[in-house]
Parts: C-alpha cells; sequence; structure tokens
C-alpha cells in the first residue's frame, strides 16, 4: 500500500466516513519475503520478537490478542504502556524457542531475520511451521537484504521506507485491523513528508554525520551505520551525508577513520538493553570526549552530539520520531 501523503484534517475526515479498508476476508495468505503464510482467522496469543513489532501491534490497538513479548531496547512508549503492561514479557532479549511456542501463539512476528530464519536464534521458520505457527519477518529486514553475510546482515539494496508501511499494512491485515493500519501510515508518511521539506530547506553545505549504535567493547572499535541501512536512509531524506562507505548494516569501523572522515555530527543510540557495555549512552559519551582521537574530532569539541532513541534507527513507528529529531539537531547547524 502506497497512501499519498495526508493532512491530519484528510485523516481526520476518512475516518469520519469509515473509507478507510474492508474487514480482512479469510482465509488470508501473505507472501512474506518468499514464504507464504495462511491465516484461518485472526490470531490468538500473539507472541512479537522484537520492539519494532510488538510496538506497531500496540498501535494497532491489537494488544487484547497478545500473550507475550520479546527482544526490547528501550522503555516501551508512554502511549503504551497500559497495552505493554497487559501483555506478559517472557524475555528482555532473545527468547528460547520452547518459551514462544509453550504460549500457543497463533501468529509470531519478528523484526529481525537472525530472530526466526535460516539461521535463527530463536528457531527456523520450519520449526515453526512444523508445529502449525505462521512466523513473519517484517519486510525491512529481509527484502533487498542477506542476513547470512556479515554479522548483522548486508543490504543488497538501499533500505526503503514501503518495506516500513508495507510491515503495517500486512500486519494490520492480518489482525483485522485495517482502519487503524490505513490511519497510522497516512500519519507517518505526513509526519515524514514534513521533516525532510524542513530539513532540505536549511539547504546546509556538505553536512556529514556518523551514527554509533554500541561497541563490544569501549576500547574496540565501534558498530556504526553502514550506506544502505535505515539510518543512512534517514541521511539521504534530509540531506546528510553517511562518512561510513559499507554496506553492512553496522559494521564495525576504528575511530581513526571516523576521526579522518571528521563528520559535521555524532548520532549515538540511547537505550535500556546492556549487552554491550557502549549501550550506555552516557559511557559513549564520557569516551568520545575523553579518547585521544575522538576528543579531537570537530563534533566532539563543538558538541554536535545528538542522543537518538536506539529504536528510531530501526524500520520501526519511531523511525519517523527519529528523522523529527534529526531535523531539530540539523537546524542547529545552521545557526
Amino acid at each position: 500500500m502506497n497512501l499519498p501523503f495526508l493532512s491530519l484534517v484528510a485523516i481526520s475526515a476518512l475516518i469520519a466516513k469509515g473509507a478507510y479498508a474492508a474487514p480482512t476476508e479469510y482465509p488470508l495468505t501473505i507472501d512474506n519475503c518468499g514464504i507464504e503464510i495462511t491465516f484461518d482467522g485472526p490470531p490468538e496469543n500473539v507472541v512479537s520478537i522484537g520492539q519494532s513489532a510488538t510496538e506497531t501491534l500496540y498501535a494497532l490497538g491489537a494488544e487484547d490478542r497478545m500473550a507475550g513479548t520479546a527482544l526490547w531496547f528501550s522503555a516501551v512508549l508512554p502511549e503504551f504502556a497500559d497495552a505493554d503492561a497487559s501483555v506478559e514479557r517472557i524475555a528482555d532479549n532473545a527468547p528460547s524457542f520452547e518459551s514462544v511456542v509453550n504460549k500457543r501463539p497463533g501468529f509470531v512476528p519478528t523484526m529481525f531475520e537472525w530472530m526466526i530464519g535460516p539461521k535463527g536464534v530463536v528457531g527456523t521458520r520450519e520449526q515453526f511451521a512444523d508445529l502449525g505457527i505462521p512466523a513473519y519477518v517484517m519486510p525491512p529486514d529481509c527484502e533487498g537484504k542477506d542476513n547470512l553475510v556479515g554479522a548483522d546482515g548486508t543490504r543488497l539494496a538501499p533500505f526503503d521506507i514501503a518495506t516500513l508501511y508495507k510491515s503495517i499494512e500486512q500486519m494490520a491485515a492480518i489482525m483485522n485491523r485495517q482502519d487503524r493500519g490505513a490511519e497510522l501510515i497516512a500519519e507517518l508518511q505526513a509526519r515524514e513528508a514534513a521533516a525532510a521539506r524542513r530539513a532540505r530547506a536549511l539547504d546546509l553545505p556538505d553536512a556529514s554525520a556518523v551514527v554509533w549504535f554500541s561497541s563490544a567493547e569501549m576500547e574496540r572499535d565501534p558498530f556504526v551505520a553502514g550506506q544502505k541501512g535505515i539510518p543512512a536512509w534517514m541521511f539521504e531524506r534530509l540531506g546528510l551525508r553517511n562518512v561510513i562507505e559499507s554496506d553492512e548494516e553496522w559494521p564495525t569501523v576504528g575511530w581513526e577513520s571516523i576521526a579522518k572522515a571528521d563528520p559535521s555530527v555524532i548520532v549515538i543510540a540511547r537505550m535500556e538493553r546492556r549487552r554491550f557495555p557502549a549501550d550506555d549512552h552516557e559511557k559513549k559519551l564520557e569516551f568520545l570526549r575523553s579518547d585521544p582521537v575522538t576528543s579531537q574530532m570537530t563534533a566532539v569539541k563543538e558538541d554536535r552530539i545528538v542522543i537518538l532513541d536506539a529504536e528510531a534507527m530501526h524500520a520501526s513507528i519511531r523511525l519517523i520520531d527519529g528523522l523529527e529529531a534529526l531535523t531539530d539537531a540539523m537546524e542547529t547547524l545552521s545557526q
């Protein structure tokens, strides 16, 4: 579904008229990254693996059909606090296969193919299919991407936000929440366009950026955003140049190379996950300001460091929040 950009007035008018979408006709068969999955009715006991998938379901108002969630990076959005309180969190990180299937799920969506895929940490699609459980990978992580190359996969084509909107559309159809799905897509598209217009109007000369997501150890090379991933799409949409040239999703690159590129802005991820020491954004800031190499970078000296929600760097409904936050930061560059 590629809805036109709609104003909030137009959205409200459509809602008032009930003009969005007809209810799902079951059985529903969806092609999910080359694999067909079928639903005989709205699924019960949904277990979502990954915050992006979970918060999309909450945004669709589907929490009443959910039995569990897993793999969290940040606190749930405040507007979904009540919904989240009603659904069991079976794991903060990757859940076990047994903990998922013990919920007798009728649907298991995930944000990452490395959770459910050929090398799935939780399991393979075949393992779930053998139990009659439809497993679904959000299209941004399996369309135009090879997840068998590199630690976090390699993009075969640049990230396309249409795959995020496709995820919302498909999950809305599966859960029989098409009206809310169409409204959500239109709202996100309108905000995306507004942020891009605002950023492009600044007309900044050769503004560049780097994204530091985390590091396995503080003294080791950081995980940064590659050329074709989601942060790179955000940069391109706003007219920023990504100084990292790798096509890997999150390659490791030495600070010496990053310092040589001297990006205008350094974006660091903020998250509640503590898998690695550098998951803590305060430790990132301390490192940048004290390390002999990074402390000499222009962005550090001039305090052009943007702290961005980690989930806003994923294909999630928070992505547009991140786009708007980056636009705000760009406006400070023009002053």
